[in-house]
């Protein structure tokens, strides 16, 4: 029996090295197009919604069949009376029962170096069912709490829901989780009553994804200023309570453009990643069940 023991050792050893390549591993690249720069993925109920900064804020519905997204010839636009209210969406935060925001950045300078963050408010069923933001744009709030940027995501703190949101620069990085019944009320997020707590996290969010039944906040992020796959796998309780990040694992990848969301989906160990690339800009990644 001792002498099997070095064997039965370099066997686990292999398999862990196996393990440790294939998590996160990409298997294949597609293009979908009609986006502009596409900016985030939002799966809600076997729905896959898509959206991007075309000549307007733009949102896309597909199906996941096999390896699939399949394009349901559903197309909703953020303006209002043809005005683009949501030109540069960065996150959404939908749960059933609670009220449905939209993240947007706009561009104060020619420059690109001044940003406003704002958080919209919308009738959800309303903008699913008229395809537009008519009569279904509820408010928007000024995100002026955040540091750089906002990028809405539903999590869940000891049994209550939040709406999370992160900033996107190299300094002085937050996730801040926001009261969504008082947001929903809100003009800007520092008004009182609106930050319910934060904890300082990594640079370089582009957007945040709950995974419910992990208590696992993911940040998906670049490696670089714009540049390069990161997601970064977060303890949500264990961040909140000693006020910085708390890290499961993170896994990088070499795709060399800028991812701007994720999503897990309803096949386990199956994941799927955008950038803003025009071209092969949707990827469907590997994970190791449980991981």
């Amino acid at each position: 029996m001792k002498t099997l023991n070095p064997i039965l050792v370099l066997i686990v050893m292999f398999f862990v090295a196996r393990y440790s390549k294939t998590e996160g591993k990409i298997t294949k690249t597609v293009t979908i197009d009609s986006l502009g720069a596409c900016q985030g993925i939002s799966h809600q109920n076997g729905r896959y919604f898509l959206y991007g900064d075309r000549e307007v804020g733009v949102m896309r519905e597909y199906q996941l069949r096999k390896d699939s997204l399949i394009y349901m010839h559903k197309e909703y636009q953020f303006t209002v009376k043809g005005e683009n209210i949501i030109k540069h969406p960065t996150g959404i935060a939908y749960h059933k029962g609670l009220p449905t925001f939209v993240g947007n950045s706009v561009k104060q300078n020619a420059e690109g170096t001044a940003w406003k963050a704002v958080i919209n408010c919308i009738n959800w069923q309303g903008f699913l069912k008229t395809k537009t933001l008519d009569g279904n744009l509820i408010k928007s709030i000024e995100d002026d709490a955040c540091i750089q940027g906002t990028r809405p995501e539903y999590v869940n703190y000891k049994g209550k829901w939040f709406v999370a949101t992160a900033d996107y620069g190299n300094k002085a990085n937050e996730v801040r989780l926001y009261n969504p019944i008082a947001l929903s009320k809100a003009d800007k997020t520092s008004e009182k009553g609106i930050l319910f707590k934060k904890f300082t996290c990594s640079p370089w969010v582009q957007n945040l994804h709950w995974i419910a039944d992990k208590g696992i906040l993911v940040l998906i992020q670049n490696q670089i200023e714009g540049r390069k796959w990161r997601l970064t796998f977060l303890n949500l309780e264990k961040s909140l309570a000693s006020g910085q990040e708390s890290v499961i694992k993170v896994i990088d990848t070499d795709k060399p453009d800028e991812l701007e969301g994720f999503t897990f989906t309803d096949q386990a160990g199956k994941g799927i990643a955008v950038s803003s690339s025009r071209k092969n800009n949707v990827s469907f990644m590997d994970f190791a069940v449980g991981g």
